[in-house]
């Protein structure tokens, strides 16, 4: 498949012409000076800042979130392309069938939920999400749904759609008792479909409708079209909005979601009761890096809202928070004020900064000493990470003036903490490039750009031709992908390595020319392979002989042999990585 990354990337990234590459703002980490670069000739994206680099499959794996199979699909359409045929070998077809056969039970399901609102069964469900104050129409938007208590009311519905019990099982739509028998999981609950932001359904959470019924929300397990902590709720609606109107408001829960929305709140977002996880931040960053934080003002909610807020200051978002009154939540808040005042609370958030240090003041005794070292102590945390170092110094200028200690002090104090806590690699975690050989490199940028003619080279090696490599786990799982099509190879390897060997391989393959023919680079391990091995036979021979030659002479005799085999392996190698 020959689709144009640049096409692809520009969608997502602005992009300027840079010599022979583009050049923008990294989508996957925060920065200022550009340092992402595409391409285009050769099909690959690298960023000097994050380190992250691959072909145009592993950039949509990254920006979409997608599998790989679900990447060349969206390539295929966009381009108007055939799939090709045993994309990613046998394994990677069955994931693709168990990924559609799973979203296809999930949109059934959302089908048999809905309706069953709106039988004579669901009024009480209909009856508890008017008291709610929630329309027909949002309902009907939302998709929300009724599951009857009957046991197995779902589960005989999908298969009599041909629905096999073993894929509802996975699903987690029904779950098998410890007598054998296959039930419903949701009964007598409302339901909310859950979907990722590109729309389809892949979750649920039911909602008690009984005081006793536990627990409150009872949600989908995770399978392999879903991850919790990869999913906002709401986004397929809100994204659009989300990006016209440059911001994001995040609230905790499925009701206070669909009471903003209903209200004509468009850019809203439900982290659903949990603080943000980085995957959800980087998935969020896709559409606005400016938040509104609108969290219950109870100990719990705002508990969440300090989680939440540090983990978005330290992906770069500019953070404000809405402060509610005691007691209200952004559902009743608006239900009993209306739109505007929720608008107005939104205008008069507070950046969270701000919010966090009067907090934190206010749970300390700044009057004495141990109070201030105590609230020092606890703000140099928050300011380590926050990425920007203006931001940080200004941070630390409001911290001295709310602790009543010198700016230059504190200013000292919060660059300290911000050098500790700073992440990503260090150069001892990075093999450097005068340690990684060239044969080495030659082989990882033809694995990328060449990866027919890089496999062949790497199956002609052993595993004694790798020991000692800083590389040889790398090349060790670029071994392990023989049976995949070369188009897959370079995503496939990409994505088996940790970020310290994607970095490393992304700044190799990011070089304009190969460093040297594969085949060649292949041997020249081997190489380097019968150096190592005679450098060992002379070690030992060389120990031998100070124990005594009489003593060892049958040894030392065939030590000596095995070194002139090796040094006549070493010349026929050496004429073929010169041929």
């Amino acid at each position: 498949m020959q689709a144009d990354i640049l096409q692809v990337v520009q969608e997502y990234v602005s992009l300027r012409k840079s010599g022979a590459t583009y050049k923008g703002l990294c989508p996957f980490h925060s920065e200022k000076s550009p340092s992402f670069h595409v391409n285009r000739d050769k099909g690959f994206f690298h960023c000097f800042g994050c380190g992250v680099g691959g072909d145009v499959f592993k950039f949509l794996e990254l920006q979409e979130k997608l599998g790989f199979v679900d990447a060349v699909k969206h390539l295929a359409s966009k381009f108007g392309m055939p799939l090709p045929e045993q994309v990613g070998g046998r394994d990677a077809h069955a994931d693709a069938a168990e990924r559609e056969g799973l979203l296809k039970a999930h949109e059934r399901a959302a089908t048999y939920f809905q309706a069953q609102l709106w039988t004579p069964a669901g009024r009480r469900a209909q009856r508890m999400l008017h008291d709610r104050g929630i329309t027909s129409d949002t309902i009907k938007t939302l998709g929300i749904g009724y599951a009857p208590p009957a046991a197995e009311g779902l589960k005989t519905a999908l298969v009599k759609e041909g629905l096999p019990l073993p894929l509802l099982l996975r699903s987690g739509l029904a779950v098998e008792r410890d007598s054998g028998q296959v039930v419903d999981r949701f009964r007598g609950r409302l339901i909310i479909p859950i979907a990722r932001d590109a729309g389809s359904i892949v979750a649920f959470g039911g909602r008690a409708m009984a005081k006793d019924q536990q627990p409150k929300y009872l949600n989908s397990p995770e399978t392999t079209i879903y991850t919790k902590s990869r999913t906002l709720y709401g986004l397929n609606l809100t994204k659009a909005d989300i990006r016209r109107l440059g911001y994001a408001v995040i609230v905790e829960g499925y009701f206070d979601f669909a009471q903003l929305v209903q209200a004509g709140i468009a850019p809203v977002v439900a982290s659903c009761g949990t603080a943000l996880t980085p995957s959800q931040a980087q998935l969020l960053r896709r559409f606005t890096a400016k938040v509104i934080l609108s969290f219950d003002p109870d100990a719990a909610g705002q508990g969440a809202a300090a989680r939440s807020c540090e983990l978005l200051v330290a992906e770069g978002f500019e953070v404000n928070v809405a402060v509610l009154p005691a007691g209200e939540d952004p559902d009743s808040f608006v239900q009993k004020r209306g739109r505007d005042a929720y608008l107005d609370l939104l205008k008069n958030s507070r950046p969270y900064l701000e919010y966090l240090l009067d907090r934190a003041a206010a749970a300390h005794d700044l009057a004495n000493d141990e109070g201030r070292r105590q609230f020092l102590t606890a703000m140099l945390a928050v300011a380590a990470r926050i990425p920007d170092p203006a931001a940080r110094d200004q941070f630390g200028d409001r911290l001295a003036h709310k602790a009543r200690i010198t700016e230059e002090v504190v200013r000292a104090e919060v660059r300290k903490a911000a050098v500790q806590k700073r992440p990503g690699l260090t150069s001892r975690d990075i093999p450097t490039f005068g340690e990684v050989k060239r044969a080495e490199k030659g082989l990882i940028w033809a694995l990328v750009h060449e990866p027919e003619q890089g496999m062949a080279a790497l199956n002609i090696l052993q595993d004694n031709d790798l020991e000692g490599l800083p590389t040889r786990h790398v090349l060790e799982e670029a071994r392990a992908l023989a049976d995949r099509a070369p188009a897959v190879m370079p995503s496939a390897l990409f994505e088996r390595l940790n970020p310290v060997e994607a970095h490393l391989v992304a700044g190799i393959a990011s070089e304009r020319q190969p460093p040297g023919p594969p085949l060649s680079c292949a041997r020249e391990l081997q190489q380097l392979r019968v150096e190592r091995e005679i450098a060992a036979v002379q070690r030992e021979m060389d120990r031998l002989q100070e124990l005594g030659t009489n003593l060892h002479d049958s040894e030392i005799t065939e030590l000596w042999r095995r070194k002139e085999r090796l040094r006549v392996q070493k010349e026929e190698l050496s004429q073929r990585v010169h041929s």
